[in-house]
């Protein structure tokens, strides 16, 4: 979740985990850097101002409004560019730019932006009514609700399970195609109300549908192979001594980008009787300290960031 705002037609950014994100950077004022998840650009203006007139930053989003918004800041800021496009593209964009290997820092914002949460007709929310859309880049690719309607409900309970942690997921998969028998499902109101129906757990403080619409979001943009995907091209794209910095929301992002960081930081499986030293076991990354949240003034000013976890890696 990126981007705390108010929806009152005019955003405003709270970027979580801000000054944590800066020190994470170490951002050195002739640096490269990549903000691979521009959003409404919190991250990227922060990250400008502690740049100098030799400094980078290059942006990526997927999203047509966030790239929008971003054109702004590309005529402002000669320093400033950005692409658009998923994350995935990340080692293609620099390599095309002859940067492969100088990348200083790299952060990854994961999850859905505020502004798309906010804005109804984006299909993200289960409180206010909007097409059931979902998609981060809503000019590609398919919808939640061209899925809904054709997918069998085991494929809808796994999903619900493998992605939300739903284990209600079987019951709800079946009241969905129960459902769509007698209707379509076009609206995220619709499937809110179908969802909240048929889950028997009503947790305090949190929507029954959350969870489900977690699920479906993450499989139709494809969120977790994405993030594996940019992790692996960010071996690459580094400089030596570059920083990773990646926030996620959600704990199988948050389980991806651990792994992986623990996977590089000890280098390559070899079996334990070797007698190799740290060296040759050929680590990419050293961990940078652990992984931090939100304090309770960030939680107070912007409650979003209460699942926020960073994490942040150095390139050998």
């Amino acid at each position: 979740m990126r981007d705390n705002t108010t929806n009152n037609n005019v955003f405003k950014h709270a970027p979580v985990l801000l000054q944590e994100v800066l020190d994470g950077l170490n951002i050195r004022p002739d640096g490269v850097y990549v903000d691979a998840t521009f959003g409404r650009g919190g991250h990227t203006r922060a990250i400008l101002e502690k740049l100098g007139p030799a400094g980078q930053l290059i942006g990526l989003d997927k999203d047509p409004q966030a790239i929008a918004a971003a054109q702004t800041l590309v005529k402002q800021d000669e320093r400033f560019s950005i692409e658009r496009g998923s994350f995935t593209m990340l080692e293609t964009v620099i390599q095309r730019r002859g940067l492969e290997g100088k990348v200083d820092g790299l952060l990854l914002d994961l999850g859905v932006s505020s502004p798309q949460l906010d804005d109804p007709s984006r299909g993200f929310s289960f409180i206010n009514d909007g097409p059931l859309d979902m998609r981060m880049d809503n000019e590609n690719g398919m919808s939640a609700a061209e899925w809904i309607a054709t997918a069998k409900e085991r494929e809808i309970s796994q999903v619900l399970f493998d992605y939300g942690e739903e284990r209600h997921g079987k019951r709800i998969a079946r009241a969905i195609c129960k459902a769509r028998e007698e209707q379509d499902i076009t609206t995220t109101l619709q499937l809110a109300a179908i969802i909240s129906d048929a889950n028997p757990s009503h947790e305090k403080h949190k929507h029954p549908a959350t969870r489900s619409f977690q699920a479906i979001r993450i499989f139709i943009n494809a969120e977790l192979d994405d993030v594996s995907s940019v992790l692996k091209q960010s071996v690459n794209v580094l400089a030596k001594g570059g920083r990773l910095a990646v926030i996620s929301f959600h704990s199988l992002e948050d389980r991806i980008t651990k792994r992986f960081i623990r996977k590089q930081v000890k280098g390559d499986d070899l079996p334990r009787h070797l007698p190799v030293t740290v060296e040759q076991l050929n680590p990419k990354f050293k961990s940078v300290g652990k992984a931090i949240r939100a304090g309770d003034e960030e939680l107070s000013l912007n409650p979003r960031a209460r699942s926020a976890v960073l994490r942040i890696a150095e390139k050998l």
